[in-house]
């Protein structure tokens, strides 16, 4: 795996230096030729190739690990080259050794080739699988096979009638099913119906408690974080207890490794005697007597039976196994032990392979081979077959997994962003390297190998994560292939390490970095220590440098943007910079940089120099006031950013023709309006020329209606939200024609603005493809008036925030086939009534078959309302 990544890699800096419109570096025709024709060649050969060793797993393949040091080698070669020149880029410099050097790469990689070429196609084929694998167009839901008992055993404890606080061990091994039965506990009908409150906190082997406390209050009371990232630890838990004293609570703790855990918090989870249930899943059986609670749930392995029919589920579906199968596949699944996670991947690798005897049986033959019961050993062995018979082109985005910290939330965005910078997705014609990545994703996850966390408003994976087995199977891969390195206190013994993972923080740090000089990808994760980081200058190599991320909790570093920008190599930079920093104009040394996110929380002043990053796909800045020196128009050497795919986190950006025209490819544009500094025209004048923007966010404040009123959309848009302060007097009602004939508008959000007519009238043919719409803090909004329920062909999703005035939810609404849920946020008594009236009505229509679900949160002075709560119609009391 690490050579067929490796492989790709260098194809891609060898394309990208010759797109280049004044390359860094130029290499000798016969030389690329010769290059280019040995990694094609190690490429197909590698497609078709599966190790002698594959079947024992403990050790890489001696000939993988050549290639891949060849590789290695000649990305060492030219990536060094392009230093030197891009250090020298006021004379040419000529270095001889260039040429000989990378001559001495290929005649090894030559070397190599002939030495592939003696193994013989019938022993490769021998050892491949003929079956094709299939794309699915369809993510696989999990499917509740073979607990059924177990499962009304806990719901009986959970809606039972003991009115003493209860804690509820579900034990287990790792893969046996607890997080998944505690999933369908928590989403069960009548579980919502019969508790207040619900909450899902992760706990794993390293927790935070001022982090649990925080995300179980945010869950339960609808809070933002923003609100208690100032209080401690006492004054969290003093919170959280006053707001679920009184409430009947469902707490599931996931994946506890420790009763201290539960010792430090429970003092804030009232014992008020009116049934509230804490579930805690766990690998230690001995935890339940820790907790002084006799009712523990013990998961055992499935029986035969089961076992077969959530195998069949998962490949077939509702489909019945052909006969010709059903022997082939009954030793498959005899082989998993009735272990559900093993069940589960190698069903999820049957189903994307050809359905025939043969490919079945060669993998009920590797699967003899390895397995052993030796519990998560065993589990392991046999999830590493769906690892061995991934494509290639998935292994190098699987195994990356391993790099984030267990039970991780990890942002598919950033993900995507990432497997595109380290070089290991292949190009394909006509598709860019971020669909590629979707794409890749996307099997994954039908391949049950990585679970999807969490869904966006429009039904897209928003979120991700992996099983807790499956990132020990990444590390446990990467270790032996040497593909990253993942340093904790562990002795430093990185020094040709290409991709490094630093998961702590300390004297040691410096020492770090001076022993990665050949390092391609830096991952800060580490979460403890204070202070500004400056990195050393021998990095040059680095292609990957991430030490931020906004979903995570290791904020405590701070760079300088001088000091990161000398990262001339970089494809990703993402930072949290020291509020003195100062934008470098050497900024355009970056010559292949794709990705750029800069945390800060101070001004920060862009300079032109940014638009000459022909290579740049995303410009992403978080926080703080960021300024975006628009190119002027004279400089001939400013380059239109044909890749420029997102613009986020810039204030007052001038959208003349000239700025257009040099992003006219960008997808998603978030803008900042804080000042009015119109220089006599309007700053979204040419907004319509963005042919190709899907996704547009626009904060605005201090700016006058009259050029508000003007702004033309253009009809590409998918997403679009707009946020206008108070005092800014948006007229909505004619905006919202405007919005309402998008074509392709899939998910529109408005706060602010105010309706002169105090009402909002939809037209015919308008909102032809929305399914999210969300309204927030419209002033004046008191009549909704939807003539037809085909206004809204789509509809999947409503949610309206602060509508105070608005008298009701327009019947019609109710009426649309696709909507999924309602959520009203502090409305009016009027409209939470009828939207109970619209509850009603379709479960008349629909009865226990209905998929319409509805939650209001309301007022203290509305808490009356709670009596209209049923199954599908949930009633909370807010924290106002």
């Amino acid at each position: 795996m690490a050579a067929y990544g490796a492989l790709v890699s260098l194809l891609n800096i060898i394309d990208t230096i010759d797109k280049h419109p004044s390359p860094p570096i130029s290499i000798h025709k016969e030389q690329v030729e010769s290059l280019t024709q040995n990694v094609t060649f190690l490429l197909e050969f590698l497609d078709g190739y599966i190790s002698p060793v594959v079947a024992d797993g403990c050790e890489a393949d001696p000939l993988e690990r050549r290639i891949a040091d060849a590789v290695y080698a000649a990305e060492d070669v030219i990536e060094s080259q392009i230093l030197l020149q891009i250090h020298n880029r006021s004379t040419f410099v000529e270095n001889h050794d260039f040429y000989d050097d990378l001559q001495k790469v290929i005649e090894e990689m030559n070397l190599i080739e002939k030495e592939v070429k003696t193994i013989t196609d019938e022993a490769l084929l021998q050892q491949k699988p003929t079956g094709e694998l299939t794309s699915s167009s369809t993510v696989k839901e999990h499917v509740m096979v073979g607990f059924e008992e177990v499962f009304l055993e806990v719901l009986d404890k959970l809606t039972g009638d003991r009115l003493h606080r209860q804690i509820i061990p579900i034990t287990g091994m790792g893969g046996i099913g607890k997080t998944t039965l505690a999933k369908y506990l928590f989403e069960d009908a009548l579980v919502k119906e019969h508790f207040d409150i619900r909450a899902w906190i992760t706990i794993s082997q390293t927790y935070n408690v001022k982090e649990i406390l925080r995300e179980v209050y945010i869950q339960a009371s609808g809070g933002s974080s923003s609100d208690m990232s100032e209080l401690s630890e006492n004054e969290l838990g003093e919170k959280l207890y006053k707001f679920l004293y009184g409430r009947r609570y469902l707490i599931v703790m996931d994946d506890m490794w420790s009763v201290d855990v539960w010792q430090k918090i429970k003092m804030w989870f009232p014992i008020y005697k009116i049934g509230s249930r804490i579930i805690v899943t766990t690998r230690l059986s001995n935890l339940s007597s820790q907790l002084n609670e006799s009712c523990t749930v013990a998961m055992r392995f499935l029986d035969q039976a089961s076992s077969w029919g959530l195998f069949c589920k998962i490949v077939f579906g509702e489909e019945s196994c052909p006969l010709d199968l059903e022997n082939t596949g009954k030793n498959i699944v005899a082989d998993c032990k009735g272990l559900p996670l093993s069940i589960a991947t190698i069903a999820g690798l049957l189903a994307k392979s050809e359905c025939t005897r043969e490919c079945w049986e060669r993998m009920e033959q590797n699967l003899n081979s390895i397995v052993i019961n030796n519990n998560d050993e065993f589990c392991l062995k046999v999830l590493r077959m769906s690892y061995l018979y991934l494509p290639n082109y998935l292994k190098p985005c699987f195994l990356y997994m391993g790099v984030f910290e267990e039970d991780r939330r990890i942002r598919v965005s950033m993900l995507e962003k990432l497997w595109v910078s380290e070089g290991f997705l292949k190009p394909q014609s006509g598709k860019c390297l971020e669909t590629i990545a979707q794409e890749y994703l996307k099997e994954l996850v039908d391949r049950n190998l990585i679970l999807i966390d969490k869904l966006g408003s429009i039904g897209k994976i928003k979120y991700c994560k992996v099983h807790d087995l499956l990132r020990d199977l990444c590390l446990k891969e990467a270790e032996k292939e040497m593909y990253y390195h993942v340093l904790r206190d562990d002795p430093l013994r990185i020094n040709s390490a290409r991709r490094v993972v630093l998961k702590t923080r300390g004297s040691i740090m410096s020492e770090v970095f001076r022993s990665l000089s050949h390092a391609r990808s830096l991952i800060c994760d580490f979460q403890e220590g204070d202070g500004d980081v400056r990195l050393p200058h021998n990095l040059g190599l680095l292609r990957t440098f991430k030490a931020y991320d906004d979903n995570s909790n290791s904020w405590n570093s701070v760079h300088y943007l001088d000091n990161v920008f000398e990262l001339v190599n970089s494809r990703y930079l993402a930072v949290r910079i020291h509020d003195e920093s100062k934008f470098p104009s050497s900024i355009d040394l970056l010559w292949n940089l794709h990705t750029l996110i800069i945390y800060c929380s101070n001004v920060l002043i862009v300079p032109t120099e940014i638009w000459k990053l022909h290579q740049l796909r995303h410009l992403v800045f978080e926080e703080g006031e960021v300024i975006l020196t628009c190119p002027p128009s004279s400089d001939n050497d400013i380059v239109i950013l044909e890749n420029l795919e997102t613009l986020k986190g810039v204030q007052n950006l001038f959208l003349n023709e000239e700025v257009v025209k040099r992003i006219h490819n960008v997808k998603k544009l978030h803008l900042n309006y804080y000042v009015n500094q119109m220089k006599g025209g309007n700053c979204l004048s040419h907004l319509q020329c963005l042919s190709r923007l899907e996704n547009l966010r626009c904060e605005i404040e201090n700016i006058c209606n009259e050029y508000l009123q003007r702004i033309m959309f253009p009809h590409s848009l998918k997403k679009l939200c707009i946020v206008v302060s108070y005092d800014v007097e948006l007229e909505l009602e004619d905006m919202m024609l405007k919005i309402g004939s998008l074509p392709l508008l899939e998910k529109f959000v408005l706060k602010g603005g105010r309706f002169i007519t105090r009402k909002w009238e939809t037209v015919e043919g308008h909102f032809l493809s929305l399914k999210f719409l969300r309204l927030q803090s419209c002033d004046g909004l008191q009549d909704w008036i939807v003539a037809d329920s085909s206004h809204f062909p789509l509809l999947q999703k409503v949610r309206l925030c602060y509508l105070g005035r608005l008298k009701e939810i327009p019947s019609e609404v109710g009426e649309i086939a696709t909507l999924k849920s309602v959520l009203l946020d502090y409305c009016s008594e009027s409209a939470v009534v009828s939207a109970k009236k619209i509850v009603e009505e379709q479960e008349d229509l629909y009865g226990d078959e209905l998929d319409l679900h509805v939650r209001a949160i309301v007022y203290e002075k509305q808490k009356e309302l709670k009596s209209l709560a049923t199954t599908n119609f949930e009633v909370k009391v807010g924290m106002f």
